[in-house]
Parts: C-alpha cells; sequence; structure tokens
C-alpha cells in the first residue's frame, strides 16, 4: 500500500520485488508470473508499506521526550532544552543517547530521519556513525547558532566564522564516513538564534559545498514577529535573502508562512516540515497543509522530537488529519460555522500518508518513498497480531484498512523494517 500522489491510494496485492545489489529495487510483478524462489515470504496479512521519512527531528532532545509542553517555546528552549542539548556536546553522553534514538525511530519505520545534532563536531559525527552503522538513511545537521541574545551562555557559536568553520569540518567529517546513507546537512537553528553574518555565511557554505539546508522557518508567533522586527520581511523572504531557501532545504513548520511565501518556496524548489503535534504546543497556529500542497510546495511531515511528543510517523499521520479538521471547522463555538473556520484545509489520511513517506522524499531529492523499480527498497512491513487493533474485519475494503494501518500500526505491528534493500529490524 502506497501513495504515489496525495490524492491516490495503490493497492497491490500478491506481488514479488526484487531488490539487486545496491539496494535498489528492479523488478515489481504478480506472485504467479514469478518462477524464481522467494527469498523472504510474507504472511497472507502482511503488508507492505514504504518506508518512513520523518524530516523534523532533534536528535538531543530524545531524553525529554513528552516533558515540558506546557511550556511557551522560548520559555521551553531556554529552562530545559538548551541545557540538554549542551550535555550532548559529551562524547559519553551521546554514545548513550544516539543508538537508543535511531533503534527507536528504526523500530516505529522511520527509515529515513533529518536530524538537527549539537552544535559540537565531534557528537553530530557520532550521530551520522550511529546511522550508518544502524543502516538508517539520515541527513545530518550540525546546529550553527551564534546570537548573544538568540542562545544561551555556552552553548553558542563563539562568532559567525567560527560557526561557518565548524560547519564546514562538519560536512567534511559526516562526508570521511564513507556512508551511502547518511550525508550534512547545513543547519542554522533559527533566525533568531544567528547573526547576519553566520546566515550569509552558511548560505555561501551551502552553494559552495552543494549541501542540503535545514532550519526553522515562521514556526510561532515569537518567531515569525521576531523576522518581520529585525528585517522588515517574512522569515521566508529573509532566509532567502541569505541564500537559504534553494532547491531541497527542509523549513520546519511555517504555521505562519502566507501565499507570497509560499510561492517563494515552491519556485525555488525548497518544501515545508509539516509538525502537527507540535504545532499544536508551540507554533500558535494550524499549519496550512492542504494549500501549501495545492501551491505546489513540497510538504513532508515531521515528528520534531522533542517539541512533538509522539516519535512514530504514522501517528503523525493521524495527528495532521485531525489538525487539518481544525484547521477547516475551527474552534471558537461562539462564532458562527460560517466564520469559525478556514474552508479547504482538510486533508485525509491518503494525503497524510503521502507527506511521510513520498512528500518528504521528493523534498528531500532523494529516491525513496514510493515502491517502484529504480528507487531503493527502503520499507517497513506490518504484520499485525491476531489481537491487535489492526485486525481486518469483513467490512474493511483496501482503503479502510490502509486507514487503520496508516493511523493505529505501532511497533509491536512493524514485524520487519529494510534500508537499501537490508533488513535494520
Amino acid at each position: 500500500m502506497q501513495t504515489p500522489t496525495p490524492d491516490q491510494l495503490e493497492v497491490l496485492t500478491d506481488m514479488v520485488i526484487s531488490v539487486g545489489d545496491h539496494g535498489l529495487i528492479t523488478d515489481i510483478v504478480p506472485s504467479a508470473s514469478h518462477a524464481a524462489p522467494v527469498d523472504v515470504a510474507l504472511g497472507d496479512g502482511a503488508v507492505v508499506l514504504p518506508g518512513l521519512v520523518d524530516t523534523h527531528i532533534h536528535a538531543p532532545q530524545w531524553p525529554q521526550l513528552g516533558t515540558g509542553l506546557d511550556l511557551p517555546l522560548e520559555e521551553w528552549l531556554f529552562a530545559h532544552t538548551f541545557p540538554l542539548e549542551r550535555s550532548l556536546c559529551d562524547p559519553d553522553v551521546a554514545a548513550e543517547v544516539w543508538p537508543h534514538l535511531v533503534t527507536n525511530l528504526l523500530a516505529h519505520g522511520t527509515t529515513t530521519a533529518v536530524y538537527y545534532a549539537t552544535i559540537d563536531v565531534a557528537t553530530t559525527t557520532m550521530l551520522a556513525e550511529t546511522c550508518a552503522r544502524l543502516g538508517q538513511r539520515a541527513f545530518v545537521g550540525r546546529v550553527a547558532m551564534d546570537h548573544p541574545e538568540g542562545t544561551p551562555e555556552g552553548y553558542r557559536d563563539g562568532s559567525a566564522d567560527d560557526g561557518i568553520a565548524a560547519t564546514r569540518a562538519s560536512i567534511e567529517a559526516i562526508d570521511t564516513i564513507g556512508s551511502p546513507l547518511v550525508s550534512a546537512i547545513v543547519t542554522p537553528r533559527f533566525i533568531p538564534a544567528c547573526t547576519d553574518e553566520l546566515l550569509a555565511g552558511l548560505g555561501e557554505l551551502a552553494e559552495a559545498s552543494n549541501t542540503l539546508v535545514q532550519t526553522h522557518c515562521s514556526e510561532s508567533d515569537w518567531e515569525h514577529r521576531y523576522a518581520i522586527e529585525r528585517f522588515g520581511v517574512t522569515d521566508t523572504d529573509a532566509l532567502a535573502r541569505f541564500g537559504l531557501v534553494r532547491r531541497g532545504t527542509v523549513l520546519a513548520h511555517g504555521d505562519h508562512v502566507g501565499d507570497d511565501d509560499l510561492a517563494m518556496i515552491g519556485e525555488r524548489g525548497a518544501g515545508i516540515a509539516h509538525c502537527p503535534l507540535s504545532n499544536a504546543y508551540f507554533a500558535n497556529a494550524v499549519f496550512p497543509a492542504r494549500r501549501a500542497l495545492d501551491a505546489g510546495v513540497p510538504v513532508g511531515l515531521g515528528s520534531d522530537i522533542a517539541g512533538g511528543a509522539e516519535p512514530g510517523l504514522l501517528a503523525q499521520c493521524a495527528h495532521a488529519v485531525t489538525a487539518s479538521r481544525y484547521l477547516d471547522d475551527g474552534v471558537d463555538a461562539r462564532l458562527a460555522p460560517s466564520q469559525r473556520g478556514v474552508g479547504g484545509a482538510r486533508l485525509d489520511i491518503v494525503a497524510a500518508f503521502h507527506m511521510a513517506t513520498r512528500g518528504g522524499a521528493d523534498l528531500l531529492g532523494i529516491p525513496v518513498g514510493y515502491l517502484e523499480v529504480g528507487r531503493a527498497f527502503d520499507a517497513l512491513v506490518v504484520d499485525p497480531s491476531a489481537d491487535s487493533s489492526l485486525r481486518r474485519w469483513d467490512v474493511d475494503d483496501d482503503r479502510r484498512y490502509f486507514e487503520k494501518v496508516a493511523r493505529l500500526a505501532r511497533p509491536s505491528d512493524i514485524a520487519q523494517v529494510w534500508v537499501a534493500g537490508r533488513q535494520v529490524r
């Protein structure tokens, strides 16, 4: 079961998928026409899904998952998050956290992860090495942040030049690992944490090294207003002026982007990581996912660990649908129905799953997220037990059962996970 477009569900039944030496799919044919022995046979109730692509994760926040979510974003960052991230600059701490994180995400079916690491080159490199060793496809970013007013004492780059040099060193260190699964990604944390000099230098570095970029964009009222007050333009426009909105740039959240912002993002080949659960806590708005899709903007799905308290991307699919319903219907019953919501904002589970798979893959420009000849065999096998909530009843046609799987499957239902043709769970 897979979603080639936000509006299309594709169900292939009783098929054989052939995978070549490099982990790429070489053939997909009906089992009746496949004469050779099958290496891995699945049970009658098993469902194969494309691997999940999580486009926004803060790796060092893993130990605080599910905590502190009653606080405003800026207080949550300075009181809890920045001190925790600083502790992950210690290699001994990172050696304990990174494998636990990656193993857990693989168990949830996250075959591709886009990570913010720490400001430290060594522990950022350790995260990339962990992903390569455990078999997770990953983009790993050493976080750059140097603004004395937007970052805490003791957890920032000493200067813009230091931040640019450390980012360059991180790119080189990750390239040296030599894994086809792992790439570096240039990572200015967000505009409030970066000086103009750092933003400009990172834009030049991304261009010179042909490296993807990730950052936050118009996540909350605070962040959105900050960019306008500092530059007189929106987050999107400011980032673009520094050369950071480019093909493959992952702009996290985007809840407050306007139509002009969406047009620029789409024209430049960038996209948005939609983080529906995290947005409920910190964004002060609901991201207009349907409007972004209709504008031709690539949209992926993100857990935003730890701002999002659910690490599994399938659960985030359900949250994306729920958030879109709140936006469409509105939330204040004191208003008339015609004034309460934003019409045309609804997503269904097909669109949400597309964002979690091919949408994220297309944003990143990688050949995953959809099972077809020439793409990598990144996949998960859902094979629920008899007493699972995923039991298929007589009333369940393919679409109804897909909705159950995409909303409800958890690690206990995920029997196997594959990345580039290698079984990693």
